[in-house]
């Protein structure tokens, strides 16, 4: 038995709670704002950031970087610093997807959602102060000689034609129906995008070589693919606890979901041939890998 499936069966919580802890630190030190911004703003975006969650595109920052073999001095904190930016625009994609405008949903990590609590206009100041603050904790926080690759990555996973395109198409497809490619596309874009970005981000403070960064992102291809199929059959079966939201909710709106085009056997079945494919792919990295493949097993086990 391999190192890195002895570990992969270890209980992911622990294998991952001083990494959580880590991050959950850097993200409440980084909401002392200072007095500029108005109390109500800095709530607001606390209120969010700070809520309960797994922190997955954080901890596959740290991962990647870890599978790289990063060794150098402060490459720990550099990584810390990509996690945290990573998981500001994680954030601000769900307090604007939550509006009314968009998916219109009342519940997010298991609490009120952000502008349920602070008001519309309130939660979408958030959500824009901590885009921006995104982009400064990684300008600040990552060696200068890879912060403009790692700003130049995370802008393309959170733009135009990545995460706020996904979105587009996906609230048009509420209406205008679609197929598997389309809908395969949307969720490459909205959640591939996001932990393409992270496995990324990890590997260019690690300063990995290209061969590590291809097996990273064949990793996080199936991997974010298998974590969206997840989360629709969780919706579809109605399990607000695993979601944290308000289930049954996509299938209300109509939305374009793997279940209501392959079933729920079908779509179960791809997300073990997807984690599959994503542990193989990262053979490369040995037992080094073992926390990325813990992580993808997680994945799977939410399905069951």
């Amino acid at each position: 038995m391999s190192a890195s499936a002895i570990i992969a069966k270890s209980d992911f919580q622990e294998l991952t709670r001083e990494s959580r802890a880590a991050v959950e630190l850097a993200l409440a030190g980084a909401m002392d704002l200072g007095p500029d911004c108005p109390a109500n703003l800095r709530e607001a975006m606390a209120y969010s950031l700070l809520a309960p969650g797994k922190r997955l595109r954080p901890l596959l920052v740290l991962m990647a970087a870890e599978a790289c073999g990063y060794d150098a001095e402060g490459a720990f904190s550099a990584a810390l610093s990509a996690a945290c930016a990573v998981e500001m625009v994680h954030t601000y994609s769900l307090i604007h997807d939550d509006l009314p405008a968009m998916d219109d949903d009342d519940l997010r990590r298991g609490r009120p959602t952000c502008h349920k609590v602070y008001g519309e206009a309130t939660a979408i100041l958030a959500g824009d102060a901590l885009l921006a603050l995104a982009f400064e904790t990684l300008a600040r926080g990552v060696p200068s000689e890879v912060a403009g690759a790692c700003c130049a990555e995370l802008g393309r996973a959170a733009g135009p034609t990545a995460l706020v395109g996904g979105q587009v198409d996906d609230l048009a497809a509420e209406s205008t129906g679609g197929d598997l490619v389309a809908l395969e596309a949307i969720h490459r874009r909205k959640t591939g995008a996001l932990f393409l970005a992270s496995l990324r981000l990890g590997g260019l403070v690690a300063k990995a070589d290209a061969k590590s960064l291809a097996a990273l992102e064949e990793f996080g291809r199936r991997l974010g693919l298998a974590f969206q199929i997840v989360d629709d059959l969780l919706d579809a079966r109605g399990n607000a606890a695993a979601l944290g939201k308000q289930a049954g909710h996509d299938r209300e709106r109509g939305k374009l979901t793997f279940p209501s085009l392959l079933g729920l056997e079908e779509s179960s079945r791809r997300v073990g041939q997807l984690i599959a494919a994503a542990i193989e792919a990262l053979g490369k990295f040995g037992s080094s890998a073992g926390r990325l493949e813990a992580l993808a097993r997680f994945v799977e086990e939410r399905n069951r």
